[in-house]
């Protein structure tokens, strides 16, 4: 198999870590590898706060209801960043469209795409990793232990460290669920739903640690159906993301 596809479905999520460090060196390694990812017209909106410090990541551990935030070994806010553009942009005297759907859409997507690089690129180090959407419970507390300007704002969090140990790979939806050839169907989700709370139920109930009888639509159905986070509008908004 190709190794990148192999590292790739290999991927896991890591919330346990040994207390080795990350050389700075590997880090930017790491980070140089990750800003290879495609940026839309090449604007490169986004930025990445590297967090080291032990009262910090305590902070950020409190702050986002991840406790091992605190025992990683380098914490990352991947953050969408008009900042740097409007810096552009004031140099030709003109500036950054921020109250535009588009550039919020854009600058976030931006962002993920070079952080799903870093995960990668990381992994492929022997490292872990978790994403921490948790960043977003408390964004003002964030920006301000972080010195967030305007026009930047924390999309998430990613712990990276040793792993103490390599749990099970989760399946994932059956590529049938995800492709739709020519046009979308949705007439197909309740055969291939059903199959893949089997295989859920199936690696609930035999994985290594924290085992349930649990499936995947049940948990879903409790999740996606509670509003979540919904400060996020105006907290946008102060941060000149006003999206109309």
């Amino acid at each position: 198999m190709n190794h990148v596809i192999d590292q790739m479905q290999k991927h896991i999520s890591v919330r346990k870590y040994t207390d080795q460090a990350i050389p700075q060196s590997v880090l930017e390694e790491i980070l140089i590898a990750a800003q290879g990812a495609s940026s839309s017209n090449f604007i490169q909106a986004y930025s990445v706060i590297s967090v080291e410090d032990t009262e910090k990541k305590q902070l950020l551990a409190d702050y986002s209801n991840n406790p091992h935030v605190a025992t990683c070994a380098v914490f990352l806010v991947f953050c969408a960043d008009l900042a740097r553009l409007n810096a552009a942009c004031l140099q030709h005297n003109t500036v950054v469209q921020s109250d535009s759907m588009e550039n919020l859409l854009v600058s976030t997507i931006d962002a993920t795409l070079f952080a799903q690089n870093v995960a990668l690129a990381a992994e492929s180090k022997g490292y872990g990793i978790c994403f921490i959407g948790g960043i977003r419970n408390q964004p003002e507390k964030i920006n301000e232990l972080l010195n967030i300007p305007h026009l930047v704002f924390p999309v998430f969090g990613m712990t990276i460290g040793v792993p103490v140990k390599q749990n099970q790979v989760k399946p994932r939806l059956p590529l049938q669920a995800i492709l739709h050839k020519e046009c979308y169907d949705a007439n197909k989700y309740p055969a291939l739903l059903s199959q893949y709370d089997h295989t859920m139920q199936t690696y609930y109930q035999t994985r290594g640690t924290n085992q349930k009888n649990d499936d995947w639509t049940h948990n879903m159905s409790q999740f996606i159906s509670q509003l979540k986070r919904p400060h996020m509008k105006d907290f946008l908004a102060k941060q000149n993301f006003k999206a109309e």
